[in-house]
């Protein structure tokens, strides 16, 4: 697959001089482009390694001397990462699933495929289960009964989404995801060693055997519009109600969302992150690698949360929060500065025990 530098900047509504009509395959960066690359040099600091590249044409900085850098034609962005979604998109060649269901693919007779819509090998379609136009559907994918999947999905290798399941349109769903898995809830017929801690803060009462009764997931997962889900990532069925992931929402691999969980719209749930059951996350809120947020509790709209953060108690709207527990991120930098003066602090309390101790003595 080839691009004109012309077409590529008329795609990202960007101006470019020189020779617009070369022809391009991929990107690049700019010390290992060669001459049918399109060397990625969006900000001054790379212009060192179009030099040590072999490449002809550059997206640049606004302003750069294309013809300086050795370069026969240039395009100019004035947002770096905005021009890598849109360079990426262009010279994505997708994954290569073949037009058409596939001869082994097993869809049962009650299933309403869409016009255009692609199934691949070994993949099978449910009871009932409505796939939408032009949907993608690569190799062992499994859609469960009365499922229903929105025009223009991606649903890529091995993905598993389970019986009464909506998605709305142009969803991408990447290896491995589970979505509509029971929910992780089992109560004892007495109160347990758990709600007792949680009641007492840590306090224990006579401890005895327990066993753990399932409670069933009776709900199902709903999903809006141009919603990713990562590898691996699992999104647990609603007890009654359905568990809700908002339009505009991306979420990362090994993400883990508890049953009957809401999750606002444009959202960002990065890798190894974990909403408990029943909690509420606002609009657009960010959760960075390896956050954790408590269940039945409350994020409001706009709050960024940083790496490693652990919510365990409402978070207010546009807060920055990071750390555990959660404070402000001012708040937690000022405590991680008191804690490494722990050390100094301790060493001086000891100097001055001795010293008192002495004149004591004296």
């Amino acid at each position: 697959m080839t691009h004109t530098i012309a077409e590529i900047a008329a795609a990202l509504g960007a101006p470019a001089e020189g020779a617009t009509d070369i022809v391009v395959r991929r990107a690049a960066e700019p010390a290992e482009a060669g001459p049918e690359d399109l060397a990625l040099a969006m900000d001054p600091r790379y212009a060192e390694g179009l030099a040590k590249g072999k490449a002809r044409a550059a997206v640049l900085w606004p302003g750069a001397d294309w013809q300086a850098l050795g370069l026969e034609a240039a395009i100019f962005v004035p947002r770096a990462r905005l021009a890598m979604a849109g360079v990426s998109r262009v010279l994505d060649e997708g994954p290569g699933i073949v037009q058409g269901i596939h001869p082994s693919a097993i869809i049962d007779p009650s299933a309403e495929i869409g016009e255009k819509a692609s199934i691949g090998p070994l993949s099978v379609i449910g009871k009932g289960a409505r796939i939408g136009r032009h949907a993608r559907i690569a190799a062992q994918v499994f859609i469960g009964a009365d499922a229903v999947i929105g025009d223009d999905a991606l649903i890529l290798a091995g993905a598993r989404i389970m019986q009464r399941v909506t998605i709305g349109d142009r969803f991408v769903c990447q290896p491995g995801a589970v979505i509509g898995a029971d929910g992780f809830s089992f109560v004892t017929p007495e109160k347990s060693g758990v709600e007792e801690a949680r009641e007492t803060l840590g306090r224990r009462g006579e401890i005895k055997q327990q066993n753990w009764t399932r409670i069933h997931s009776l709900g199902t997962v709903e999903i809006g519009d141009d919603v990713e889900i990562g590898a691996n990532t699992t999104i647990d069925r609603g007890t009654i109600r359905a568990t809700r992931i908002g339009s505009g929402t991306k979420i990362d691999n090994l993400v883990q969302i508890g049953h009957n969980v809401e999750v606002g719209r444009d959202c960002l749930l990065c890798g190894q992150s974990g909403v408990a059951g029943s909690a509420r996350v606002g609009n657009r809120v960010v959760l960075a690698g390896k956050c954790g947020v408590n269940d039945h509790i409350f994020v409001g709209d706009d709050v960024v949360a940083g790496g490693g953060t652990l919510i365990i108690s409402n978070v207010p709207a546009g807060r920055v929060v990071l750390g555990y527990p959660a404070l402000k991120m001012e708040a937690q930098v000022e405590v991680w500065k008191h804690l490494r003066r722990l050390g100094r602090l301790v060493r001086d309390v000891a100097e001055m025990k001795e010293l008192l101790a002495k004149r004591g003595r004296d």
